[in-house]
Formats: structure tokens, sequence, C-alpha cells
């Protein structure tokens, strides 16, 4: 029985907006509180090993209750999560609140309901359909968080206004999660049940070392592209180039257009050349525009070149999602999900402080050649593994 995705694409743009709401409201709410850099950078971590860990699980674990149930609860972490950080304002429990819920910092989405979602978006897809459905739900989910991140300048606005105290209305903006898990819960509320054939087993089986060894490759990739982190791209561009903020802002919102754009082509070479193909070769060529970006003397070329990997960069995206799901048996989706997705946001957070080292040591685009190199290497081992060729 064939269902519609429509549901899994809503409720995750829903997310999106207050995951990139609260991405770029989160250390500017701590530092108006008193926080430290120091202090501030610890909350944030707490967020997203707090956010592996319950996505490991939920994945692993948390199968056998159903997808529409782990949605559900996961609505109400979420609701709580908002509750904690509009009412707590002491650093410690901040901290275990940043652990244990579900505020996203990055704007992307590790959560507990990440490895759910995929599943079941995998369950009512045939074969062919997952790559251009994979699509259509990260395109959704990137413009949604994309508005939430312009909406985040809203509190201070309102303040300003009403002669109110910034904080208190910033610390209020954060129950914008309770509203958001309340919207979501009722589209899952509706979602139809959906069981997996045969017998249920918890986390993967026999598909174990193929998912490791992706894991594995995914995070070389995500540790190369730590290095390129969009903050450190703006930077790289401020000190090599001193380029103008306004042409800066606008090059990267017109790299966010031709991003979210790409992926939706991504399903139609998918159709012509396969999953592995389509991945290697979108990513091989941006990865080489990457280290143009680096290497040229001129900022018209950089930006050029950095446009171009933006068209680029992102089409894997959905190939990759559609070929794990096809990889893997139905009942060890949700378990290859957290274990393909987890590892690669903790190996992106390895790598940005010595990108900013090399751009402290010298003003040459050292993290983009590395970064593009690392990436285009995974690329290669990609193309070497001995995976089905569909």
């Amino acid at each position: 029985m064939r269902h519609t995705t429509r549901p899994l694409v809503v409720a995750r743009a829903v997310r999106a907006f207050a995951d990139g709401f609260a991405s770029v409201l989160l250390a500017r709410y701590l530092g108006h509180l008193g926080f430290s850099g120091g202090q501030i950078g610890v909350v944030v971590t707490a967020t997203l090993l707090g956010s592996a860990a319950l996505t490991l699980v939920a994945g692993m674990r948390f199968t056998h209750l159903g997808a529409r149930r782990v949605l559900l609860w996961s609505c109400v972490l979420m609701a709580v999560t908002g509750v904690g950080f509009g009412t707590v304002t002491a650093f410690v429990p901040l901290v275990v609140v940043g652990f244990v819920g579900t505020l996203n910092p990055s704007g992307g989405d590790v959560s507990l309901f990440l490895p759910t979602e995929q599943a079941v978006l995998a369950d009512l897809t045939e074969t062919p359909e997952r790559p251009q459905r994979f699509a259509v739900y990260n395109v959704a989910a990137a413009l949604a968080a994309a508005a939430g991140a312009l909406a985040s300048v809203l509190p201070e606005q309102v303040a300003e206004a009403g002669g109110w105290s910034v904080v208190r209305v910033e610390r209020a903006s954060f129950l914008l999660y309770v509203l958001t898990a309340a919207i979501a819960a009722s589209i899952y509320a509706r979602m139809p049940s959906v069981p997996v054939a045969g017998a249920v087993r918890r986390g993967l089986h026999r598909s174990r070392s193929m998912v490791i060894r992706l894991a594995a490759l995914f995070s070389l990739d995500s540790a190369g592209g730590g290095f390129v982190v969009q903050s450190l791209l703006v930077l790289y561009l401020d000190l090599r180039f001193d380029l103008d903020p306004a042409v800066t802002g606008a090059t990267f919102a017109a790299a966010g257009v031709l991003t979210a754009g790409s992926q939706l082509v991504s399903a139609r070479l998918a159709r012509r050349l396969g999953l592995v193909r389509t991945m290697a070769f979108t990513h091989l060529p941006a990865n080489v525009l990457l280290v143009l970006a680096g290497v040229v003397p001129h900022a018209g070329l950089a930006v050029a070149f950095l446009l171009g990997r933006a068209a680029l960069s992102q089409m894997d995206v959905p190939a990759r999602q559609a070929l794990v799901m096809r990889l893997v048996d139905p009942d060890e989706r949700a378990a290859a999900a957290s274990i393909t997705n987890v590892p690669r946001s903790l190996a992106a957070a390895t790598t940005p402080a010595l990108a900013g080292v090399l751009l402290d040591w010298s003003t040459f685009g050292w993290p983009l050649v590395i970064g593009g190199v690392m990436k285009a290497g995974y690329d290669l081992l990609l193309l070497a593994q001995p995976l089905d060729r569909d």
C-alpha cells in the first residue's frame, strides 16, 4: 500500500525552521546571559553530543516501538527542551538541558527524529523514487532552516520596539520549540502506520560491516567539510581578499539557493548514472573547484569557483540517503540512518579549529585545499567500494 510522504516533509520543514532560528539565537542569548566564550562552547558541545547520543539510541533501540510512537515522544522531548531553555538560566542546568534535549545548534538535523523519519520515508517509497523524495525532504528543510535563521533577529527587534529586556524576549523565544513540537506532533499523529514486513530485529544485523564501512567513509568526507564550514569561508574571503561584507552576504545567499535547488537535479542523474556514480561524479568536480578557490589570486575567481562548488557539492546528499536505505534490510533502516549520520556530524566538529589556526598562520587558502583533497579522496574511495551498482 502506497502512502504520501508529504506529512514527513512538512513536519521536517516545521522542525527545521525552529532549528535554524535556535542555531543563530543560541550563542547570542547565552552571551547576553553573561556566559563566557568557553561556557557557550560547553553548552553547544553538550547539545551536539546529546543529540548524537539520542540519535544513535533511537536508531538502534527504539524501532520496535513503531515510528509514530517514537516521533510523538520525540515531540514531547522537543517541547520540554523549549521549556528548559525558556526558563533555566544557570550554567550547569543549561548544560544538562542541552545534553538531554533536542536543541540543534548546527541548523542541520542530527536529532532523535532523523533515523525514524528517514526509515519511514524509505518504507513509503519504491527504490526508484527515493532520490527524488529525499531531495524534496532535504530542500524543504534547508529553505525552512534559512527562513528560521533570518527570523532569529526578531526577538532583538521586538525588545527594542517594546522597550523590554532583550534577554527576557530571547528567553521567551525558545518557547517556539513548544509550538513547533505541537505542530509536528499533530502531523505525525495523522501519519499512517506502515509496519515492516517480517520479523523485526533491533539495530543492524546482515548489513553491519557494510554500514560501518560507509560511516567511516562519510566521516572522512565530513572531516574535510569541517575545514570549509561557511563561517570559515567568510573568514577566508575577508582575510585574503578583504571582500566587502555585502558581496560576501550576496555570495553565500546565492550559494544557498544553488545548493538547495541542485538536490532536485540529483534524482534525475541517479536514474541515468546510478546512486554511487551520481554521488562521486558530482562531488569530485565540486571538490576540485573548492581547491581552486583556495589557490586563485583574485576574489572574483574565488567567488566564481565557490558558487560552482555550491551548485554541485550537495547533489550527493539525496543519493547517499537513498543508497543507504537500499543497501540495508527494512528493519535495519533506522539504525543505518543513525550510524551513517551521527559520525559525520561528530567528524565535522574535529577540524574547524585547525582550519582557524591555518588562517591565523597564513591567508592562503590552506583549509580549502586540505578540505578539498580530503573530500576528493573520499569520492575515489567510494567509487572503489564493492557496492552493488544500480
